[in-house]
């Protein structure tokens, strides 16, 4: 097997294409999670809320969910609209700003 050389050239090169191929990942899915479909203990940690918030929010049809054998998955736009649906607006523009 051949040797072959690595110079700080090569490597500040490789730095800046790796830096482009995560810039583009990160533009192509706008910080959201690269799945459409998430799990109970990742949607628990993506909202920070416990088993049982979750529960309640499943039975009381505040979050839709699929369920495939014991298994139950959560659509992240559907997680995002119940987000923008619940979200409470300041009574005083100026606090926003701040």
């Amino acid at each position: 097997m051949p040797t072959e050389i690595v110079t700080t050239d090569d490597l500040r090169e490789f730095k800046i294409e790796l830096l482009d191929e995560l810039k583009k990942i990160l533009k192509e899915h706008h910080g959201q999670p690269s799945k459409k479909w998430l799990k109970t203990c990742e949607v628990r940690e993506l909202l920070g809320i416990s088993p049982g918030t979750l529960q309640n929010m499943r039975t009381n049809g505040t979050l839709p969910y699929a369920k495939v054998g014991g298994v139950m998955f959560y659509d992240y736009e559907n997680i995002k609209k119940m987000l923008d649906k619940n979200q409470v607006k300041s009574r005083f523009p100026s606090e926003s700003l701040k």
